[in-house]
């Protein structure tokens, strides 16, 4: 039977696993909001699909495969709003929700896994966790990633560093996970090869790190002077930025290279960064 993956919301990390499948003889469709967007999926393979605008149930039932990884709003998830009932009518080999991190909320620089306790302290976060349970709740073969703060190509600090925008934000004793792209398609490929309804798997490096180290390892690589150092408490951030800061935790990764072999390409921030310089 021909697989065919069904993305909701194909934006960077959908798209890199897209990639793969195309390549392996997979359709993929790929919705985005713009049709400049839907452009470049077409060009890349993807056969697009404008949504919100269009209607998914075709595409729903078609669909092997689901991945999504549309932002839940104060509504709820926009997908589930749509398209729950047309979920729970078909049945799909693999369904990855794409989550975050964020869900754990504030374990101040203490370990986390999958197992432990859910209290996010940002909306965004709490939004998030109401969205895994509402998914969950669906007779469907689920698998939810908790990502971490994703970067890749064309998504890094060496702009920033060139542009003299990138500013080193000193808040004692935090740490953040990250996650490279790639690693994340790994994880996905993996987990659609091996699938294990529900499934919860947290995506992220080896090495939780401070993140004005992240900043100066950047210029160190471009050969640029280290950013000026700014304390948390006096700098000029956005309600987003400054929400980031809120949570301080170091999430666990053994469950993705336990049970689904993964060999990290990117175990920590230096190996990503000197990839993508």
């Amino acid at each position: 039977m021909d697989k065919v993956l069904l993305s909701i919301g194909h934006g960077f990390s959908a798209s890199v696993l897209g990639a793969h499948l195309i390549k392996d003889g997979w359709t993929v469709y790929g919705t985005t909001r713009s049709v400049e967007k839907a452009k470049k999926l077409n060009n890349d393979g993807v056969n697009s699909i404008i949504w919100p605008g269009t209607n998914l149930t075709p595409y729903i039932q078609k669909a092997t495969h689901i991945l999504t990884s549309v932002s839940p709003n104060s509504q709820g998830d926009p997908v589930l709003d749509q398209y729950n009932e047309v979920f729970s009518k078909n049945t799909f080999d693999w369904v990855g929700y794409l989550s975050t991190t964020g869900v754990y909320g504030n374990h101040n620089g203490g370990w986390v896994d999958e197992n432990s306790p859910l209290k996010p302290t940002t909306t965004r976060g709490q939004l998030r966790e109401e969205a895994e349970f509402a998914w969950s709740k669906l007779n469907v073969n689920l698998h939810i990633f908790r990502l971490a703060g994703i970067y890749g190509p064309g998504r890094g600090p060496f702009s920033k560093v060139r542009n003299g925008t990138a500013r080193r934000i000193i808040k004692e004793g935090q740490l953040f996970s990250r996650i490279h792209v790639d690693d994340i398609a790994q994880v996905l490929l993996a987990s659609i090869r091996y699938p294990r309804q529900g499934a919860i798997y947290n995506v992220c490096d080896d090495t939780p790190a401070p993140p004005e180290d992240v900043i100066a390892y950047a210029a160190e690589l471009l050969g640029m002077p280290i950013p000026l150092a700014v304390d948390y408490n006096e700098a000029d951030m956005t309600p987003m930025a400054r929400s980031f800061y809120a949570e301080n935790k170091r999430v666990r990764n053994d469950l993705i290279k336990e049970e689904l072999g993964i060999e990290l390409k990117f175990p920590d921030y230096k190996t990503g960064l000197q990839s993508l310089l």
